[in-house]
């Protein structure tokens, strides 16, 4: 009879429990739908992509060379009198560089022109001889024998004149050698031998110096095997232009990062792969009236003036690798992200080439790509309505 009353209040507080635990899932679940609703779409950085003529930057390390390099070097041996160049400066075809002690080959020029003076003696003598024999064989006075050894000495003396004559060349040639003059126009390097040494004819002992035509320049560099050949297979495919020139236009950056002024050509492009290395050598040409860049010198070969045809390219921050493969964000018309896989190309710079995947036109996140899950609706911050800059590649060796 006493318990009636406890079981009622006890089944009224467990019902109030109840409620209220109900009461306050339903208010939790409200507040969360709430929260999400209010949640603002993220933020995120666009690029329109469209495609175009995309300029193809190639960077290479060369080291500079005179367009000429020639060896002056002693025709005839003596003592060295003389040296009238100043060392690493400017000379001209035909200056006056060094003089050879010439006493002993004016001696021998002096001998050979008396040599010479006694064949034209003999020769006038045989002349005569030879005239009076005819004469005499003619009245029939002196036999045919004798007639003909008239002739025969006559030759003989002739022979032995051009003989001489050959002599008096050759020892002035050799007095006219003892004056060394520059074979080409260029700069001079340090003489080699100092006044006073014994210069001889071989070949450790004729250099006297060297000389390098610097106007114009020559600068070697270097293309991987690989990255020719491909680059021979775009212009086989017709895929690269050129500007007007129809070439590439060669400039250079200096060691100290200053440019070169003046844009220079290709002018040589070897026809093999180097077995040791693996690197097609090429040499470009520069003009340099002043001087201004020197044998020897390393400096940065960019190559311009080339575009991909109709290439779309893409940043690489908008790439996302995934298992499937690369894949980029698209915006779509009401600011919804779907993901889009993607074929990818060459590097060039800090974008990748698109194979497949786009056609351009579309709007692709740059920023943000790790923040955004399909369907989700962005808000878009910077967005760029150009195809994207292209960076030049590093140089290479």
């Amino acid at each position: 009879m006493y318990a009636y009353p406890f079981l009622r209040l006890a089944c009224l507080l467990a019902g109030l429990t109840l409620l209220t635990a109900v009461v306050a899932g339903c208010g939790s679940d409200s507040a969360g739908q709430a929260t999400k609703a209010a949640q603002p779409a993220p933020e995120v950085v666009a690029v329109q992509i469209n495609r175009a003529d995309l300029p193809l930057p190639m960077a290479y390390m060369g080291q500079t060379a005179g367009s000429r390099e020639v060896e002056v070097r002693a025709r005839v041996g003596g003592i060295l009198l003389h040296r009238t160049y100043e060392e690493g400066r400017p000379v001209r075809q035909g200056d006056l560089m060094f003089e050879i002690d010439p006493a002993p080959y004016q001696a021998a020029l002096e001998q050979a022109k008396g040599a010479l003076g006694q064949a034209e003696a003999k020769l006038a003598q045989a002349q005569r001889d030879k005239a009076r024999m005819d004469t005499l064989f003619q009245g029939d006075v002196v036999a045919k024998k004798d007639r003909d050894d008239a002739h025969t000495t006559l030759e003989s003396t002739q022979a032995a004149v051009e003989e001489a004559r050959g002599k008096v060349r050759e020892a002035s040639l050799n007095l006219e050698w003892t004056k060394v003059t520059a074979p080409i126009s260029g700069m001079t390097s340090k003489e080699t031998r100092s006044e006073g040494s014994l210069i001889s004819t071989t070949a450790e002992g004729s250099l006297l110096t060297t000389i390098s035509r610097v106007d114009p320049l020559y600068v070697n560099f270097s293309v991987p095997g690989p990255e020719m050949a491909h680059l021979r297979k775009l212009r086989t495919e017709n895929r690269i232009a050129f500007g007007r020139e129809g070439d590439f236009v060669v400039r250079l950056a200096q060691s100290d990062g200053t440019d070169y002024p003046l844009p220079g050509h290709i002018n040589f492009t070897d026809t093999q792969i180097d077995a040791t290395t693996g690197v097609v050598k090429l040499r470009a040409e520069f003009p340099n009236p002043k001087s201004d860049l020197l044998p020897g010198q390393f400096v940065r070969v960019h190559l311009d003036g080339a575009s991909l045809k109709d290439a779309l390219a893409i940043p690489q921050g908008a790439v996302l690798s995934t298992q499937q493969g690369a894949m980029v964000w698209v915006i779509g018309a009401d600011d919804k992200v779907s993901p889009q896989p993607v074929t990818l190309g060459d590097q060039i710079g800090n974008n990748y080439l698109v194979e497949a995947g786009l056609k351009g036109g579309e709007r692709i996140i740059t920023e943000g790509i790790i923040k955004v899950r399909p369907g989700m609706t962005v808000r878009v911050r910077g967005e760029a309505t150009a195809t994207a800059a292209v960076v030049d590649k590093e140089p290479r060796s």
